[in-house]
């Protein structure tokens, strides 16, 4: 039966049926228009807590999210050029970007972020990989739990392995940066770099031939813009020269033209600047 819906009749069902989903706005009014419509669903997703959902509505949602990602556009590693050792640049929006991973900058809690049409990249994910994801995340949340305890949180730079749904992206690296406030310090770099090095080290383990880094830490994490991409170009350089042929593409996605001009320039003149950072340092491997 759904595969015989328009695009527009997926939306209006899918409004509804997250409308009534949610028991609290079941009786808010729809908007008549398409965008509109858009904005209601995406916000009645990002505060869905992890719960199960019809399975015929589940259908309807991914058939939904894929057709919208194809009309954003998926982009392939054919049309991102190499600037050196296997390192790229691509501004723009990660869920377009057809790879072996994509790397979210999530909290601590690992599920998402709540906030309706916010336009951080935790939620962009989330809202076009589709509600399994936060599913996913709470059930490896709750193993954790099980094992370290109730109160258990994700740490800095422990990087997470999920699915990427309906992302054209196979696998999505969820980790935690570093939060500055105040003073930037030697342990906070330290701290980003291990994302790096870990969130590479899982690619490898798992056989990720091909990974999107997200601006760790950037943002409202408050890590300054220029030198979290010095962390992030140093580092990722390394740890290619020391893991030949382990993976073949890194790409570093931005979406500001500041980060975009800071790391062309780190890769076009100076990819093997010295980060500042103790490279010898044993860093944290990922639970799960």
């Amino acid at each position: 039966m759904t595969e015989k819906m328009t695009q527009e009749q997926r939306l209006d069902t899918l409004v509804e049926a997250f409308k009534a989903d949610s028991v609290q706005y079941k009786d808010l009014q729809t908007p008549e228009d398409n965008e509109g419509k858009r904005r209601i669903l995406r916000s009645l997703m990002n505060i869905r807590m992890p719960r199960k959902l019809d399975d015929s509505l589940l259908t309807l949602q991914d058939e939904y999210l894929r057709e919208r990602i194809r009309e954003n556009g998926i982009v392939t590693l054919s049309k991102i050029p190499v600037i050196r050792n296997g390192m790229s640049i691509w501004q723009g929006d990660i869920t377009r970007l057809a790879v072996d991973a994509i790397v979210n900058a999530a909290n601590s809690q690992m599920l998402g972020c709540f906030v309706p049409m916010h336009t951080c990249i935790d939620n962009c994910i989330h809202t076009f990989a589709g509600v399994q994801l936060r599913a996913e995340c709470n059930r490896q949340m709750n193993q954790l739990r099980i094992r370290y305890g109730r109160d258990y949180e994700q740490p800095t730079a422990v990087p997470m392995l999920t699915d990427g749904y309906n992302l054209p992206a196979k696998k999505i690296i969820h980790i935690v940066g570093p939060i500055v406030e105040g003073r930037l310090t030697k342990a906070l770099e330290q701290d980003l770099a291990d994302c790096y090095r870990n969130t590479l080290d899982l690619c490898a383990e798992n056989r990720l031939r091909s990974v999107a880094f997200c601006c760790i830490s950037t943002g409202v994490f408050s890590f300054p813009n220029k030198r979290a991409a010095e962390i992030a170009v140093g580092t990722v350089n390394k740890w290619l020269d020391e893991h030949k042929g382990r993976i073949d593409r890194v790409i570093f996605n931005v979406f500001k033209d500041e980060d975009k001009a800071y790391y062309e320039e780190l890769l076009q003149y100076s990819a093997k600047r010295l980060s500042g950072i103790d490279t010898k340092r044993p860093h944290r491997r990922a639970y799960l």
